[in-house]
């Protein structure tokens, strides 16, 4: 464990949490992970693309709405649910070949 500088010290509770959410973010990631495995044994056997492109905006466009009512800068959300999107279409599309 780090020992943080005298001027850091007021930050370690908040550290701890974001500490704690990050893990808690993780555990939702893993848990949407399985949910796609089941989604690309459906496109599999359905002979669906990987990238669904009105789904793509239905997520986001879900996402932006829900930040925004959280105080969540919806411009962040969209950012990091595009990036995430991606990567599991990327994903899909190598399983699915």
């Amino acid at each position: 464990m780090r020992i943080l500088p005298e001027n850091e010290r007021s930050l370690a509770p908040f550290r701890a949490e974001i500490d704690a959410i990050d893990g808690e973010i993780v555990e939702l990631l893993a848990r949407r992970f399985e949910v796609v495995k089941h989604v690309i044994a459906v496109k599999r056997a359905e002979g669906l693309a990987a990238l669904l492109p009105e789904r793509v905006e239905d997520v986001v466009e879900k996402v932006m709405v829900r930040a925004e009512t959280k105080g969540v800068p919806p411009e962040l959300v969209e950012k990091l649910w595009r990036i995430l999107i991606q990567w599991v279409i990327d994903y899909e599309n190598e399983r699915l070949g």
